[in-house]
């Protein structure tokens, strides 16, 4: 059974997954902004996405360019979890996941790492 949560409430624990980013990493990440939204509209069972161009990948004609995305899913998580405790988990894998994707790190090395 999806987990009943407030938007606020879910918010907040996005805010407590980007806590858990190293002071470092968190001051490297660079033109990208992080958004909550309900579902992917192409993929509703998506839990995040990175939108954007990797700082690894960033070449000098990167400037002036728009922001980065990385998206939250907030109702495809709620699905997904049977406790408030699950969300707070979901959340913090799928934030860190996305952000990983910001520095250029694939899914494959996620998953060896066990941030699948």
């Amino acid at each position: 059974m999806a987990v009943t949560m407030t938007d606020r409430r879910f918010d907040e624990l996005v805010g407590e997954a980007l806590d858990l980013i190293p002071p470092r990493l968190a001051e490297a990440m660079d033109n990208v902004v992080i958004l909550v939204e309900d579902r992917n509209a192409e993929d509703p069972t998506l839990l995040g996405l990175y939108h954007g161009i990797a700082l690894t990948e960033r070449t000098s004609h990167y400037g002036f360019a728009l922001p980065d995305q990385i998206f939250i899913y907030r109702r495809a998580i709620l699905d997904i979890c049977h406790t408030e405790d699950d969300v707070v988990d979901e959340v913090a894998v799928t934030v860190v996941h996305e952000i990983a994707h910001h520095f250029g790190i694939d899914d494959d090395t996620l998953h060896d790492l066990g941030w699948g």
